[in-house]
């Protein structure tokens, strides 16, 4: 039987979870998850994880933070004086916003803390630091980019 390589463009199912059990996203309700393997397309674990499955298998993987969205890092909070909001918006923790970095780039952040002159944004991913579980059934095995085309 054929086994996933680099290279190869799969199918998936998944199920993707905090190692307390909480789902943050799953491909359940949807078609599955289609990608090339190596590209960089995905999170390194999962890339990893995929190495070697065959059609129809099912397994859990576990990705540590490292080889997932990594760890938190401390550069990426930052303060934003809160006169800066809309006046109609009042800043709360939790709180999605996107900002521009001035170059017409947007990206997200969330509000860690709100202090009486300044909001403290949080602009890791907000899977940041934390370890994956992954169930994955393989469901299609599309092949790569030939590296020999026949003419």
């Amino acid at each position: 039987m054929r086994q996933v390589k680099s290279g190869d463009t799969i199918k998936v199912h998944y199920h993707g979870k905090l190692t307390d059990g909480t789902t943050f996203d799953s491909s359940a309700g949807r078609e599955p998850l289609e990608f090339e393997v190596g590209a960089g397309m995905m999170i390194p674990g999962f890339d990893s994880g995929v190495l070697g499955m065959e059609v129809g298998e099912k397994k859990t993987i576990n990705i540590p933070a490292v080889e997932a969205y990594g760890d938190v890092q401390d550069d990426l909070f930052m303060e934003f004086p809160v006169d800066r909001f809309p006046p109609d918006m009042k800043p709360e923790v939790g709180m999605a916003l996107n900002m521009s970095n001035g170059q017409g780039q947007q990206f997200p952040v969330v509000i860690a803390e709100v202090k009486e002159e300044v909001v403290i944004l949080d602009g890791n991913h907000p899977l940041a630091g934390q370890d994956l579980i992954f169930d994955i059934e393989l469901m299609d095995i599309a092949g790569g980019s030939p590296l020999i085309i026949m003419p």
